[in-house]
């Protein structure tokens, strides 16, 4: 009842968060197919396309595709997962390329190639005790399940993320303990082409075609933590949220409610895959929406059956929103979901707000909502670093970042939040995910690279390398 707390619990998940779409490049070597992120440039074009609206499904000359080399990891893999072991990495979450494994996605076998290097990297991790965390989807739909199927519009998406996710476990069963299904599932909502392959079309409801997609992620995603559990079932198999507090201005109780509303947009996705079931408030705003589910009988008790382990989630930054429109027009620049500014946080240099105490909130509320294991499986903050004559990165911004919301995390494990992990983003620079660019550094050891893909790729320790060392070494002491 006393307990006293003098570091982060035992066997705490220490480590650093990548994608494959991000850090490998290698985009058509060994099988590998096309995926939704290799049509996406960097520059004027980005957004459009990300949010569903493009031509071609093949890249075009005269773009520049970071994604297509990205930072060399799939050639230079075991000098950066020393570099992670010499930190003290007690995991490092990393996805599978869904098109390196079936390369259209529709293939009656997988690409053994595909399969072989993840094993290679997987062997390499566990050399240094190194725990993998395996996202299986990480925006990266193949290509031709988009253009042949329409993506995650059709049903058939199901059996092949189902054959996929299986294939996965059948492989790596003695290898990958933690997994989880997709990253930030919530995000197809934002931005459907990353987060689900979709292409809107002229005269499509919008609002029915992402529901109706998200329903068939969801199902497919119950059906992997199926398989997962038969096929593994020492393991844990999680769902992720892109999270983050959304405060309400004002106390005007319409403030109030609208900040509910937004917050419910995100937990939507983590109520069913958590509780098996669909919120009576989602089914109310299908109904008032003229939303109609294309649900099979089986759907329900397939949600209901296969609920996750634990919830994983990304946490940058906190939102803030009114129903004031004068002061919905002073919004922050840069995040996804939009946000008015907060008057009593700072924003980072691309307008994301810093708060670290909205990531104990944070943790609370969702430790209170769904009662089972939390892991942070992003954080961190991108900024512009400067390479210095002397081969050093000082980046104590990033390390003042990082040491607050630590902070954070130690007063959350007091109130009785279960968190297992942490795994800040991008711990080697890598493509920005939201930008394309290089430029929007996260990581712990400085790549590089340029935003036109110029640079020689050498790896640098920044300051902050040094300091996550100790932080690990400590399990965190200090911040109790």
């Amino acid at each position: 009842m006393n307990e006293k707390f003098t570091a982060f619990p035992e066997n705490f998940l220490w480590g650093g968060a990548t994608a494959a779409n991000q850090l490998e490049g290698a985009y058509l070597e060994g099988g590998k197919g096309l995926t939704t992120v290799d049509l996406i440039p960097i520059g004027a074009n980005r957004w459009n396309i990300a949010l569903g609206n493009l031509d071609s499904y093949e890249p075009k000359t005269g773009e520049f595709y970071p994604s297509h080399e990205a930072i060399d990891f799939y050639h230079r893999y075991k000098e950066d997962i020393a570099l992670f072991a010499e930190m003290g990495f007690k995991c490092l979450r990393l996805s599978i390329a869904w098109a390196r494994i079936f390369p259209n996605g529709d293939e009656a076998e997988p690409n053994e190639a595909g399969l072989q290097f993840y094993d290679d990297v997987f062997d390499e991790l566990l050399k240094y005790n190194i725990e993998p965390v395996v996202t299986i989807c990480h925006f990266d739909v193949p290509v031709h399940l988009v253009e042949t199927y329409g993506g995650w519009k059709n049903r058939k998406m199901i059996g092949f993320f189902e054959k996929y996710a299986t294939t996965l476990f059948n492989r790596y069963k003695n290898k990958v303990k933690y997994w989880m299904t997709f990253n930030e599932i919530n995000m197809l909502l934002h931005l459907p082409y990353i987060g689900a392959g979709i292409v809107l079309q002229d005269g499509e409801n919008k609002d029915q075609v992402l529901y109706q997609a998200a329903h068939h992620e969801l199902v497919a995603s119950a059906l992997a933590v199926k398989a997962c559990h038969e096929i593994i079932p020492d393991a844990q198999i999680g769902c992720m949220l892109a999270a983050g507090m959304v405060y309400p201005y004002s106390s005007n109780p319409d403030d109030v409610w609208k900040a509910m509303e937004k917050d419910r947009e995100s937990f939507f996705f983590i109520d069913v895959q958590s509780k098996g079931t669909y919120p009576g408030y989602t089914k109310r705003f299908f109904r008032e929406n003229d939303i109609r589910i294309d649900m099979q009988p089986e759907d329900a008790d397939i949600l209901m059956q296969n609920t996750v382990d634990y919830i994983g989630f990304s946490y940058y930054a906190s939102r803030c929103t009114s129903t004031d429109p004068e002061i919905l027009k002073d919004s922050t620049e840069g995040n996804v979901f939009g946000s008015v500014k907060n008057p009593y946080l700072q924003a980072s240099e691309w307008g994301w707000t810093i708060d670290p105490k909205g990531l104990r909130i944070t943790l609370n509320q969702l430790h209170d909502r769904y009662g089972k294991p939390l892991f942070i499986v992003e954080n961190g903050l991108g900024a512009t670093d400067v390479l210095l004559d002397n081969d050093s990165v000082e980046d104590d911004y990033r390390i003042e970042y990082l040491n607050s919301h630590f902070a954070e995390m130690a007063e959350a494990i007091q109130d009785g939040v279960e968190l297992i992990g942490y795994t800040s983003w991008g711990p080697i620079d890598l493509v920005s995910a939201g930008t394309g660019e290089m430029k929007k550094r996260y990581g712990y050891i400085y790549v590089d690279r340029n935003n036109d893909g110029t640079g020689t790729l050498r790896r640098v320790k920044k300051k902050s390398f040094h300091w996550y060392k100790d932080v690990i070494a400590s399990n965190g002491a200090q911040y109790f």
